[in-house]
C-alpha cells in the first residue's frame, strides 16, 4: 500500500507530538555534542551538492538525501527500535551501542560512496564527530552498526536505475509536444528517472495525475488565459503572494524543506531518534515526489507556456520556472506580440 500520499500530512502530526516524546537519552545529553547528528550531516550533504560539479547532472539529488536519511533512521532505530524500520533489520543488535556513533558512521558510508570526491572531508567529519564520544564499547558497536546499514541501503540501490545512461529525449512535433527550453535549449534532464526504482511507492505510476485538457477545449483555454494572465512580469491580476510562491519554486525545493526540517526539528528540540524519523519521512517522499513527477512529465510530453509563445511565432522570448519538483507559476515578458 502507497503511503506518499499522507507523508506530509504524517510530517506534521509528528511534529505536533514529538514534543511529548523526545527527551534525550544520557548520550544525546553530552554537552560535548554540539549538534544533532542528522542534521550535521543533512547540512553537510547540502553543502556537497550546493559546490558546483558536486552533484552529476544524471543524478536528481533527492535520491541521495533519501538513501543518506533512511541509513541514519535505520541506524538508530535498529539500536532503539521505536519505529517500523525502512529497510535493514540487523539481529542481535546491542542495546548498549551507541546511537550517536551509529548515525554518524552511516552518514558518513553513504556519502563518501555517493560522492568520493569528498573523502578527506568526510573522513575528517567523522573522526572528529566520533572523538566527542567516549573511546568505549558502545562507540564500536554503534560504528559497526552504521557501517552495516549503510552497505545493505547501498545494495539495495544499487541497480535502482539511476545511474544508467540517461536514453535521448527527442520532441515531437505536433500542437502540444513539449520542445526544448529557451534560451539554451539544453536537452531534457532525467530521462531515465520515470524508470527509477521508488523508495515507497510500489511503482512510479501509481498516482499518474490525469492528462493535461485538450488543446481545443473550454478548459485548456481557461488554463491558458489564467497562465498568461497570471504570468506577466508586470501582471496586475497576480498577488505578492502568488509571486512569493513562484519565486520559491523556481528553486531547488527539495533544498529548501530540509532546510525548513532543520528549523522544526531545532525550534522543538527533537531528540535523534525524533530528527532521524522526521528527516526520512520528508526525504523519502521528495526522492517518490521526484520520481512520479518525472513519470508524468515524460508520458504526456505536455509543452510548457515558452512552447505556446513559440508556436504562436511571438516576437519575444518568454521564459518560466522549470526546475523545481512543479512548477506552480510561469513568469511571462510584459507583454506577448504578434
Amino acid at each position: 500500500m502507497f503511503r506518499i500520499a499522507t507523508i506530509f500530512a504524517l510530517i506534521c502530526s509528528f511534529l505536533q507530538v514529538a514534543p511529548l516524546a523526545n527527551a534525550a537519552t544520557d548520550e544525546q545529553q553530552n554537552p560535548v555534542q554540539p549538534v544533532n547528528a542528522v542534521i550535521e550531516w543533512n547540512r553537510t550533504l547540502l553543502t556537497i551538492i550546493r559546490t558546483p560539479g558536486a552533484q552529476p547532472a544524471s543524478i536528481h539529488s533527492t535520491r541521495n538525501f533519501a538513501i543518506l536519511h533512511a541509513a541514519v533512521y535505520d541506524a538508530v532505530n535498529n539500536i532503539h527500535p521505536k519505529f517500523i524500520p525502512y529497510l535493514v533489520r540487523l539481529p542481535d543488535v546491542p542495546r548498549s551501542a551507541s546511537e550517536i556513533a551509529a548515525a554518524d558512521e552511516a552518514a558518513h558510508d553513504v556519502l563518501v560512496f555517493l560522492y568520493p570526491a569528498f573523502q578527506v572531508s568526510l573522513d575528517t567529519e567523522l573522526q572528529q564527530d566520533l572523538a566527542l564520544l567516549p573511546d568505549n564499547e558502545r562507540k564500536a558497536q554503534g560504528i559497526a552498526v552504521g557501517q552495516a546499514v549503510a552497505g545493505q541501503l547501498l545494495a539495495a540501490r544499487s541497480a535502482d536505475g539511476a545511474n544508467v545512461t540517461p536514453p535521448p529525449y527527442i520532441p515531437g512535433t505536433q500542437p502540444g509536444d513539449y520542445q526544448l527550453t529557451p534560451p539554451n535549449f539544453a536537452p531534457a534532464d532525467f530521462t531515465q528517472w520515470p524508470q527509477v526504482t521508488p523508495f515507497a511507492l510500489e511503482q512510479a505510476n501509481e498516482f499518474r495525475p490525469g492528462p493535461p485538457p485538450v488543446l481545443t477545449s473550454a478548459l485548456y483555454t481557461e488554463a491558458f488565459n489564467e497562465v498568461k494572465s497570471l504570468g506577466f512580469i508586470n501582471s496586475t491580476t497576480r498577488t505578492a503572494e502568488q509571486t512569493q510562491i513562484g519565486q520559491f519554486w523556481n528553486g531547488n525545493i527539495q533544498d529548501f524543506w530540509n532546510e525548513i526540517a532543520q528549523t522544526a526539528a531545532l525550534q522543538r528540540n527533537l531528540n535523534l531518534e525524533h530528527s532521524a524519523r522526521l528527516f526520512a519521512l520528508l526525504n523519502i517522499s521528495l526522492a517518490d515526489t521526484a520520481i512520479a513527477f518525472f513519470d508524468a512529465k515524460y508520458t504526456y510530453n505536455f509543452w510548457r507556456p515558452e512552447h505556446i509563445a513559440q508556436s504562436a511565432k511571438r516576437a519575444r522570448p518568454c521564459w518560466g520556472f522549470t526546475s523545481g519538483i512543479g512548477s506552480p507559476l510561469m513568469l511571462l515578458p510584459n507583454r506577448w506580440q504578434e
